[in-house]
């Protein structure tokens, strides 16, 4: 038995709290009851809590040098691991829960009692403050009521606080039907708060080392689907978009206005040194992500379409879990991608971003998409390092997002994985691609001499073909694909594309092949107006 909550405890505790969460991930997935669920909180939860556990095992033994604790340094690294690897809105409120207790305990002495009531109504606070719009009956009302039990107990006593506030979480977890009429439809609890209570269970078993014995929510019945809105905000809204974003206050205080205009379930939360997690529920992706650009560095952004996070056809809903990462330059591409159900990351990402995105799925077998010749390395380096964390990662050589858009066309959920991976990769070792753009400098090239300011079109990344006009080259550029044979045309436009260019490349398609399907899109990728797919 513990009477102050020391660095040991706080790791003993943090290691306790995850194999819990692993132990009831799928228990609290099927708890979400929501058509359209922002993600799988037991899923998230898990997520979440691992990058705290990271975070606080590559720092063993490191001592603090900030004036703070032992114990205040092993929680400040946990709270930092959980914000950088917070997945959906239950993982960025449980990483705030983490800062109110790091912040509170961080310069504290001795943690007894009544410091860890004081550092739990302080983590409620910050949970709240982390949601733009809150909502009781969720991990919120669970939260603050066991810092309310906790404050109630009065006492000096570490363990009678840890079993008060356990115990009271629990209560509050019980009465979340009561307050969310969606909850009481579908005989369930809220998943999110569940969370929360095997944590605070882990607390008080490391506290008291006797198991605090609560009794587990009975598993949900057999029940008819629920129409309801989602765990939080509007089903009006089709995407989650989350990324990690470097910003000062100010700038961040423009972005929340700017992102409460775009859609809901909005949270944006810090560590304290300039590093922010944002999710939002939106219909515009690149309206999300562009805020975030105007506000500083976003990164690790993920987008997830609610659409394919339904419930799956029962075969689609492998027993090993697949999934898809894709690298992508250009709101637009992001869009579409996501809209395939794949992982989207930003470009030239490094080979911790990559291997954080794969992670982040949650699937034991990942496809990934670098679409860039000079990420293929840092995919293939990524994929070696998963292999490590029992991840399978096979790596398809896409060098443009018009090949990943074609590899993405062909997967199959019930096909073996490898046999899709070998589909994936011929069909996009089927399209050739183009890509066009004004030269930046004067070179001599394989179709001769470029100066500043000339249109160049790239097959295959040869420069086949030096314009002035670049609608002219363009159309000229498709036609020496599709003289090669083509079914299919797939157009992407750069930010900087003129207006209608490509309604006038369609056109010409049209006119001089017949025969030919033209697909296009506003792909937003800098530096080339056009990207060409022929399939």
């Amino acid at each position: 038995m513990l009477e102050t909550l020391d660095a040991a405890a706080v790791r003993r505790w943090c290691a306790s709290g995850l194999t819990a969460l692993r132990a009831h991930q799928g228990e609290i997935d099927e708890l979400n009851v929501y058509p359209v669920p922002d993600g799988d909180t037991g899923t998230n939860l898990v997520l979440t809590f691992t990058s705290a556990q990271q975070a606080l095992a590559m720092d063993l033994g490191t001592l603090p040098d900030d004036g703070h604790t032992l114990h205040g340094h092993a929680l400040r690294l946990m709270a930092r691991g959980a914000l950088l690897g917070a997945r959906g809105n239950s993982g960025v409120i449980l990483s705030q829960i983490l800062r109110g207790l790091a912040d509170t305990l961080a310069a504290v002495p001795a943690v007894r009692g009544r410091q860890l009531a004081d550092a739990l109504a302080d983590a409620s606070t910050a949970a709240y403050a982390a949601v733009a719009r809150p909502v009781e009956g969720t991990l919120l009302s669970v939260v603050a009521a066991a810092a309310h039990a906790a404050r109630r107990a009065d006492s000096d006593d570490l363990r009678a606080v840890a079993r008060a506030a356990a115990e009271a979480a629990a209560h509050a977890l019980a009465r979340t039907p009561e307050q969310l009429p969606e909850l009481a439809r579908a005989g369930v609890v809220d998943a999110g708060g569940r969370g929360l209570c095997l944590l605070l269970d882990a607390l008080v078993e490391v506290v008291t080392g006797e198991s605090p014995g609560q009794p587990a929510p009975a598993p949900p019945a057999r029940r008819a689907p629920v129409t309801a809105v989602r765990e939080s905000g509007s089903d009006a809204y089709a995407y989650e978009v989350q990324y990690l974003l470097d910003a000062d206050d100010e700038a961040v205080a423009r972005l929340r206005a700017e992102l409460s205009t775009l859609g809901d379930s909005l949270a944006v939360v810090g560590d304290g040194a300039g590093t922010w997690n944002v999710h939002v529920h939106v219909n515009d992706i690149g309206a999300a992500v562009e805020a975030g650009v105007v506000a500083g560095r976003p990164h690790r952004i993920t987008v997830t379409r609610f659409a394919d996070q339904g419930a799956p056809a029962p075969q689609a809903r492998l027993p090993e879990g697949r999934a898809a990462v894709v690298v992508a330059t250009g709101a637009g591409i992001a869009e579409l991608f996501a809209a395939e159900g794949a992982v989207v990351v930003p470009a030239n990402p490094s080979t911790g971003e990559l291997l954080d995105a794969i992670r982040a799925t949650g699937a034991a077998r990942v496809v990934v998409l670098p679409n860039d010749p000079n990420t293929q390395s840092v995919a293939s380096a990524a994929a070696r390092e998963a292999h490590g964390l029992g991840v399978k990662v096979s790596v398809v050589p896409t060098r443009s997002p018009v090949q990943a858009l074609a590899a993405l066309a062909v997967r199959d959920p019930k096909r073996r994985f490898e046999d899709d991976v070998i589909a994936m990769a011929e069909a996009a070792g089927a399209c050739r691609y183009a890509e066009v753009c004004h030269a930046a400098r004067e070179s001599l090239t394989v179709a001769g001499p470029a100066r500043p300011g000339d249109v160049l079109a790239l097959v295959e990344g040869e420069v086949h073909l030096i314009g002035q006009d670049l609608v002219d080259t363009c159309t000229a550029v498709v036609d020496r694909m599709l003289g090669g044979g083509g079914e299919l045309v797939t157009l992407l436009c750069g930010a900087d594309a003129p207006a209608g260019l490509a309604d006038r490349v369609r056109a010409h398609v049209e006119g001089a092949w017949p025969f030919v399907e033209v697909q296009a899109y506003e792909g937003g990728q800098p530096h080339y107006p056009l990207l060409v797919g022929v399939e």
